[in-house]
């Protein structure tokens, strides 16, 4: 009996660390937002989708924990959830620090 109970407490610490991530990961995506919409501007865009990826990154780590969606076969190698989660994590941060690399590269060119 005890140990059927052990998935389901190393489930439990997976959702309860998404869902704390879902609130700075959504933060980043309305603040990101907020930014494109003021400026659109490509670079905006960019990081406005690498937030986005991050989203994705956090709710695939939420469904992965409630075992939804189960043909996606989550945090198993080679199946579609995790490259699915893969992708996403390796676009947000390669498209997120974008627009603020572009600028600071933009404000030494400056100088």
């Amino acid at each position: 009996m005890l140990r059927t109970m052990e998935p389901i407490v190393i489930e439990s610490a997976i959702f309860t660390k998404a869902i704390i991530a879902l609130f700075p990961a959504s933060m980043l995506f309305c603040g990101a937002a907020v930014q494109y919409f003021r400026g659109r501007s490509t670079w905006s865009l960019l990081q406005l989708l690498g937030a986005g990826c991050l989203v994705v990154v956090v709710i695939a780590h939420i469904f992965e924990a409630l075992q939804a969606i189960r043909w996606m076969q989550w945090g198993i190698e080679h199946s579609i959830g995790h490259y699915l989660d893969l992708t996403s994590a390796i676009l947000a941060f390669t498209l997120f620090p974008a627009d603020t690399c572009f600028k600071r590269w933009q404000s030494n060119a400056r100088v």
